[in-house]
């Protein structure tokens, strides 16, 4: 069995840095998403691959929606609350996006 990805030597944890963002945002311009695994080195950055596509899918991308709700999404988020409460089925988020966007779970 091999180590987790972020326990390799030289491998920067926690907050990232404008630096390092731009690194990344530079390199996903001008390549594409590609393979995760190996973007960090090509890239030049000192981070396992997980933590350069969860920092590009939840912070960098450019059609990430910034801001307040419109009343139609709020509508539809207390909607589906009210059908499906706070179910937890016993699958971690990472678990659901591997299944339902393997794709993006590289």
């Amino acid at each position: 069995m091999r180590k987790p990805c972020c326990e390799k030597e030289g491998t920067n944890k926690g907050a990232w840095s404008k630096q390092e963002d731009q690194k990344l945002i530079d390199y996903i311009k001008a390549h594409g998403e590609g393979c995760w695994r190996s973007l960090p080195k090509a890239a030049g950055l000192h981070r396992c691959g997980k933590s350069c596509r969860l920092r590009w899918i939840n912070y960098l991308r450019p059609d990430i929606k910034r801001g307040n709700f419109e009343q139609d999404e709020e509508d539809l988020i207390i909607k589906l609350h009210a059908l499906l409460g706070n179910r937890e089925d016993g699958q971690r988020g990472e678990e659901l996006l591997e299944f339902s966007h393997p794709e993006e779970a590289n």
